[in-house]
């Protein structure tokens, strides 16, 4: 049996969306030091604020400013912080219901250890020196020794001069990618410049790349096939967008490719012919870089296209 291969993957993209009106005057807020709630429909000040009432779904905007200082309602240590959390040295997460609020909000407390922390403690919003309408412009909360505020929070009009309208949020997954056996063994011959898929032994068909049981029987798959190298283009699209780090020239074509002898088409990008004569039915090959270790894309092999009933079954 193969090694079982593994490696440190990272899925990593940035989020970009506008903000409605009770959202932007939330993180506005946020970056003059002022914390806004909205009023649900019983009463109830909401922080952070939402746009629609979470039980009669009514469209909220009635705000209020709330204290920056707050109760500590539950709370959790965290000792080993982890790559962009809010502090660097150990600290708690908390929920805190700020001064006026009716619900708590998430963030986190900076104290010397866990015996520093408890249920009920008082605390305050500790500003960051540079805010730019984020919740990250509140860096932490820290201990404050003082009595609850009142209660009833000050009406808001929510207006501020240059509103944030829009957030980028960076979204990241830091993970070991484990492929298992059958695409480890697929993996490996791709450094041979092979391509292996694997049959099912009820159905009969091939599966590319493996994956150690057929989708459609439910049973394990054993028996290795080569495939291709030549295949067929069952479907593609034509992309126009220029991804980040990824240095191809927009636009190119990017297809589902049946490789002769195989009942699954897999993903490769279509290279070598102009983009707009790209077809379903083009007969292809790959090519390969040099020292690479997968196909780099596919050209034209030069023959007649493939008979439509030939691959209709896997578009």
């Amino acid at each position: 049996m193969p090694d079982v291969l593994s490696a440190p993957l990272v899925v990593e993209f940035p989020f970009t969306r506008s903000l409605g009106p009770v959202q932007s005057a939330f993180l506005t807020g946020l970056r003059e030091r002022t914390v806004l709630g909205v009023r649900a429909d019983d009463g109830t000040v909401l922080v952070p604020p939402v746009e629609y009432d979470p039980v009669t779904a009514n469209e909220l905007g009635d705000l209020v400013e709330v204290a920056p200082t707050g109760t500590v309602t539950t709370w959790a240590w965290n000792p080993s912080p982890r790559r962009d959390q809010p502090l660097d040295t150990p600290f708690a997460w908390v929920l805190v219901r700020l001064d006026g609020a009716g619900t708590a909000l998430l963030h986190v407390l900076d104290a010397p250890g866990p015996d520093a922390v408890r249920t009920g403690m008082r605390v305050r919003i500790r500003w960051a020196a540079n805010r730019t309408g984020a919740i990250t412009d509140i860096a932490c909360f820290e201990p404050y020794e003082s009595e609850p505020g009142p209660a009833e929070p000050a009406p808001h009009t929510g207006e501020f001069a240059d509103p944030v309208t829009g957030i980028t949020a960076p979204a990241r997954l830091d993970y070991v990618h484990t492929p298992g056996r059958a695409q480890s063994a697929y993996i490996k011959a791709l450094e041979e410049r092979r391509t292996v898929g694997e049959r099912c032994p009820s159905c009969r068909k091939v599966y590319v790349p493996p994956r150690g049981a057929c989708p459609t029987c439910g049973v394990a798959t054993a028996e290795q096939v080569e495939v291709g190298p030549r295949g067929t283009v069952t479907t593609f699209c034509i992309v126009n967008i220029k991804a980040k780090n990824l240095d191809i020239e927009v636009p190119y074509v990017y297809a589902h490719i049946a490789l002769d002898g195989a009942d699954l088409a897999l993903h490769g990008r279509i290279a070598g012919i102009p983009y707009d004569q790209v077809r379903m039915g083009l007969r292809v090959e790959p090519v390969w870089s040099e020292g690479a270790r997968h196909v780099d894309h596919y050209r034209p092999t030069g023959e007649p296209d493939a008979d439509y009933d030939t691959y209709k079954e896997l578009v």
